[in-house]
């Protein structure tokens, strides 16, 4: 079996990468689509949000507003606040899902999609603090890198697909891209952590190629 952490910042195209190695076979968790199933109400996590940051960020149908916890982790600067109830849950779910998926499958590679795998103070069997958390997670990391003015233009067109764009709006987004890069790692930095580095500066096709090389050296070290 194979652990692996996917990781790369805002509009690195992290979870494209992670759809490339998805059609090679591997079991990709997305962290955020498990923060996602446990900030549900009824949830333990929903429950603890909501009484720590109040009901300011519920919606009249009692779904989370996450434009409301959006603004409170980056504008407000409280992201580490809101970190602090959500990572070590999604982290301990990984560690059961990862543990279903190997049961089956022995030799299968599970790989774990998330922005902030070096980033988290929990998980790993550490307590917060302690070095080299995600050594204890993953038996290999791969990082999604993109130049930064990229990731700002993607972070901006993926809010387009969603709602109307003026310029002041635009200029609204590139500055929250890049307070959100800004509590992120630099990939320079990353680079040093990782085991494979994907640069996603280009057109798709450069991606796949990446992804289809170093998917063999993947399957060979899971078996």
């Amino acid at each position: 079996m194979l652990r692996v952490g996917l990781t790369g910042g805002l509009g690195s195209g992290r979870s494209t990468a992670a759809r490339l190695f998805e059609a090679h076979g591997a079991h990709v968790l997305q962290s955020d689509a498990v923060g996602r199933e446990l900030m549900e109400p009824g949830q333990a996590v929903y429950a603890k949000i909501v009484d720590y940051f109040g009901n300011a960020v519920v919606l009249p149908d009692g779904q989370l507003d996450r434009g409301a916890l959006a603004k409170i982790a980056f504008a407000d600067r409280r992201v580490e606040e809101l970190n602090a109830i959500v990572h070590p849950a999604v982290i301990a779910r990984q560690a059961e899902l990862n543990d279903l998926i190997f049961k089956r499958d022995p030799k299968a590679i599970v790989m774990v999609e998330s922005a902030l795998i070096f980033e988290t103070n929990y998980g790993g069997g550490a307590e917060p603090g302690e070095e080299a958390r995600w050594n204890k997670r993953f038996d290999r990391v791969i990082l999604v890198t993109a130049p930064e003015e990229l990731k700002i233009a993607r972070f901006v067109a993926r809010s387009a697909a969603t709602e109307p764009i003026t310029e002041q709006r635009k200029e609204e987004l590139e500055a929250e891209g890049r307070r959100r890069l800004a509590q992120q790692i630099p990939d320079e930095q990353k680079s040093g952590l990782c085991d494979y580095v994907l640069t996603n500066g280009g057109p798709l096709t450069e991606l796949e190629w990446q992804v289809d090389q170093l998917w063999p050296i993947l399957k060979t070290a899971a078996a």
